[in-house]
């Protein structure tokens, strides 16, 4: 079965944008991007991927999941489809046509598209933002990958923009880089 993987980054104090939907305050340079590169090359926007020499087929994610704050980051740059070699799916409630014909809006339950998502043939799903969504997906998330970087942000958008219900995760790897990075992947483990 398909997992759902909430692969993000992070500042130490949480926040994966700021109040605006930005993250270009997470460096873009140091010794964990031909880490991230190797392990997640899916996750690299294809306008960066020949500039960076990613030229490799989808290896552990094959559709990408956002939400419309997320998205729009990306359209107000003029990027309609910022993974075109990913399935794209766009959850709001609010937009009525997708921007992009590659672009899949749904505006139902995020949970039981999910669900349905996870028993269809496939790599696995990659959550990739923002808090709400992530909020709302959560008891589907089967693994956490947080980037978390050397910055504290002091406001924005948090990790998981929702209510209070502590869950318990398993750390299952750490990795840090001489750029302060620190890669943790979690599972979700007992409660």
């Amino acid at each position: 079965m398909r997992k759902l993987v909430y692969y993000v980054g992070s500042s130490i104090d949480g926040y994966i944008a700021g109040p605006d939907g930005s993250f270009d305050f997470f460096p873009l340079e140091g010794d964990h991007i031909e880490a991230l590169i190797a392990e997640y090359p899916e996750t690299i926007p294809g306008h960066f991927r020949d500039a960076l020499g990613v030229n490799v087929p989808n290896r552990t994610i094959d559709t990408v999941l956002k939400g419309r704050s997320t998205y729009e980051v990306g359209l107000r740059e003029g990027i309609t489809n910022a993974y075109p070699h990913l399935r794209n799916l766009l959850f709001s409630r609010t937009m009525t046509s997708s921007p992009d014909p590659t672009v899949e809006l749904v505006s139902t339950d995020p949970v039981d598209k999910v669900r349905d998502l996870k028993r269809q043939d496939g790599l696995d799903i990659w959550l990739c933002g923002g808090g709400q969504l992530a909020a709302a997906l959560r008891s589907e998330i089967d693994v956490l990958v947080v980037k978390l970087y050397p910055v504290v942000a002091g406001k924005g958008i948090p990790l998981f923009d929702g209510e209070f219900e502590p869950q318990r995760f398993e750390l299952k790897t750490s990795r840090t880089f001489n750029s302060g990075m620190a890669l943790l992947t979690y599972q979700v483990g007992a409660d």
